[in-house]
This record gives structure tokens, C-alpha cells and sequence, in this order.
């Protein structure tokens, strides 16, 4: 079930550096939301707050809230990997675990969170799973080969299906086609395309086209400055956002004028 996300006053912190300051925002369930910006302006960093994986960082912490369907994700209550459980992280290089087989890097996550699962529902979820990435047809036959045996366009797909085999009600994606051909790149983004019917997507990229393909909502992120924090610019349907921006120094990143 795809959810809402609603982002209150966020303050990103790496130790006592206010790396992204004061973010407000709501993400549609159900659909596709890009992060844009030049580098180090926070799109990365405020990304990973949103299922928590920020905090892993020694010393790093937020103020503020995360909201998913009403449950602030930073409630004392709230266990973070049940939020990571729930909200599927995509990396910027692919990265199936190597020892394993490409069956087993997509169950890994259960195997992970000590899930028992019978072999006919593996069976079941690592087809499931694999369709859902638009990867079984071209891997059903060897599905014992590495999961670093396949090509990088499939390795990210792989990544993917080892996310929704989780069942995530959000799919974040950091950068997901920057180490990949352009082949292996509109793959990924038909397939993004397919999956915002189930799921909450959001996805960093640096890609000014890859944004206006993919996304319905973009939001962007600026810094003023070396050791400044990023902020939250303008948020706006995609559309708008690309033919008409409310903010000049939106305009002049998307025409190319910087970042």
C-alpha cells in the first residue's frame, strides 16, 4: 500500500554542521517526485532521512518530522529498521552482495530481518520480485549464477527487486542510473514509470531530462554557499517547474547556467 509523505521543518545535522536547513514538503503517494540541485546541496542527505539511514552516520541526527500517512518516522517509539523495513532504498551503484546468487540477493532482505519464508514462497517472491523489475525473463534460467555476473543495468534492476521484495510502501532512489549506460538507464526509468501504480517514489538525480521523463513533482535544492546548509527552493508539478519556475535561481540551474 503506497503511502504519503509529509516533511515538517527538517534540520539535517552532521555532528554540529547544518547540512540542510528547515525543509517542508509533501510527497503524493503514488507517485514519482525528483530531487534536483547542484552537488552538495543536501538532495542526498535530506533523502536519506526520510527512511532513516542519515542517523547510521556517527554523530548525524535531524530536528523536526517526518511524516508517513501521520506517523512521524522520528517518534521515540519508532523502531528505524522497521522504517527501512517499509521504506526501500535504490544506491547510486549497484550493489548485490557478491557472494550471493541473483535468488538470493533477492530474498536477502528477509534473510536479514530473520523472516522464515517456505521454499515455494521464495520460489513465488523471487519470480514475483524479479517480473516486477522487468529482469525475469532475462535471468530465469540462471538464477544460481553471482548477482555480480550481470551486467550493471541488470545489477540496479536486481537492486530493485531485492527492495520491493520487501514489500515497501515508499522506494527511494539515490541517483539510480548515474554509473549506467543509456540503454541500461531508460530501462530503469520505463520500469520507474511501471512502479509509481504501487509504490511512492522518489528519486535524486542530476539529470535535468531524466527529471522531466520521470517525475511528476520536482523539488529544488540550492546552497549559497561552501559550508552553507541546502535549502528547499521551490517545489512545483514537473511541468511547471520546467516551463515556468516561480524562482530565478530555479530557472537558471534547469537552463544550465549553474550546478
Amino acid at each position: 500500500m503506497s503511502k504519503r509523505i509529509d516533511v515538517n521543518n527538517l534540520n539535517v545535522y552532521y555532528g554540529n554542521f547544518l547540512a540542510v536547513e528547515d525543509v517542508s514538503l509533501g510527497i503524493d503517494a503514488k507517485s514519482v517526485t525528483a530531487f534536483i540541485g547542484p552537488s552538495g546541496c543536501g538532495k542526498s542527505t535530506f533523502l536519506r532521512t526520510l527512511n532513516r539511514m542519515h542517523e547510521v552516520i556517527p554523530g548525524a541526527h535531524v530536528e523536526g518530522e517526518v511524516l508517513i500517512d501521520g506517523l512521524n518516522l522520528y517518534d521515540s517509539s519508532v523502531d528505524p529498521v522497521t522504517v527501512r523495513r517499509h521504506v526501500g532504498m535504490v544506491f547510486q551503484r549497484p550493489n548485490p552482495f557478491p557472494t550471493m546468487s541473483i535468488a538470493e540477493n533477492v530474498l536477502a532482505g528477509f534473510k536479514l530481518n530473520n523472516k522464515r519464508v517456505s521454499k515455494s514462497e521464495q520460489d513465488d517472491l523471487v519470480e514475483s520480485s524479479l517480473q516486477g523489475a522487468n529482469l525475469w525473463e532475462e535471468v530465469k534460467d540462471r538464477l544460481n549464477k553471482p548477482g555480480s555476473s550481470l551486467s550493471g543495468g541488470q545489477q540496479q534492476r536486481l537492486c530493485i527487486a531485492r527492495a520491493i521484495a520487501m514489500k515497501p510502501d515508499v522506494l527511494l532512489m539515490d541517483e539510480p542510473c548515474s554509473a549506467l549506460d543509456p540503454i541500461s538507464t531508460l530501462a530503469i526509468e520505463d520500469l520507474i514509470h511501471e512502479l509509481k501504480d504501487e509504490y511512492t517514489i522518489v528519486i535524486v538525480t542530476h539529470n535535468m531530462q531524466q527529471a522531466a521523463r520521470v517525475s511528476d513533482r520536482t523539488a529544488f535544492f540550492n546552497i549559497a554557499g561552501t559550508g552553507k546548509p541546502g535549502k528547499l527552493i521551490e517545489m512545483d508539478d514537473t511541468a511547471t517547474m520546467f516551463s515556468n519556475p516561480s524562482e530565478e535561481a530555479t530557472e537558471q540551474y534547469i537552463s544550465g547556467k549553474f550546478g
